[in-house]
């Protein structure tokens, strides 16, 4: 990705900006207050802490993805319901910038560009009922997938599963991965 030749003249791109966790926040409240679950409720659900849960809420936690994942997954709803297109979201290992979402009648889709430090790993939590992943990797070798039962792909390879269950994703070598994901949320 970072080899690509710029034209004379072209400034670099800059590092899109990292989410404005006030507005993250008041999207989750809302979207929790539409569905009448209380905060500890939610966050009881989620396995996430209460004041953990109250400070992404009131803008003054930067949340990670696993704990986005699995707050918007109680909650129904795909990622960008919370965060919108653009920011860099990060978890433990991976970094992701969610580039486009896409509806459709039966499915909601959201695609995001995958950086996997090499030797990371991350553990993921299930997403809602339905939910499946679709990955290309670039550069790198990544493990990915249910945690009982990870898939192996390298340059050019394509992986799938149902993410509906905690799944991994670890760099293995000493090559960062860089990756696309397709995110698929059926309709409930």
């Amino acid at each position: 990705m970072d080899d690509i030749p710029m034209e004379p003249g072209a400034q670099s791109p800059r590092p899109p900006a990292e989410p404005d966790t006030s507005h993250v926040g008041q999207r989750i409240r809302r979207l929790r207050q539409e569905r009448g679950i209380s905060l500890s409720e939610l966050a009881r659900r989620a396995g996430v802490g209460k004041a953990t849960l109250s400070g992404l809420e009131n803008g003054t936690r930067n949340p990670t993805l696993e704990t986005l994942w699995a707050v918007t997954a109680q909650l129904g709803v795909p990622l960008a319901a919370a965060v919108g297109t653009g920011p860099v979201v990060r978890g433990t290992a991976v970094q992701g910038v969610l580039l486009q979402v896409f509806e459709e009648e039966a499915a909601t889709f959201e695609l995001y560009r995958l950086v996997v430090p090499a030797g990371s790993a991350q553990t993921s939590p299930a997403h809602h009922e339905g939910v499946t992943e679709h990955l290309t990797v670039f550069s790198g070798v990544l493990r990915a997938g249910p945690a009982d039962a990870p898939l192996l792909a390298g340059p050019g390879e394509h992986i799938s599963w149902r993410s509906d269950v905690p799944h991994t994703y670890t760099a293995l070598g000493d090559q960062d991965v860089h990756a696309g994901l397709l995110i698929r949320y059926p309709r409930r």
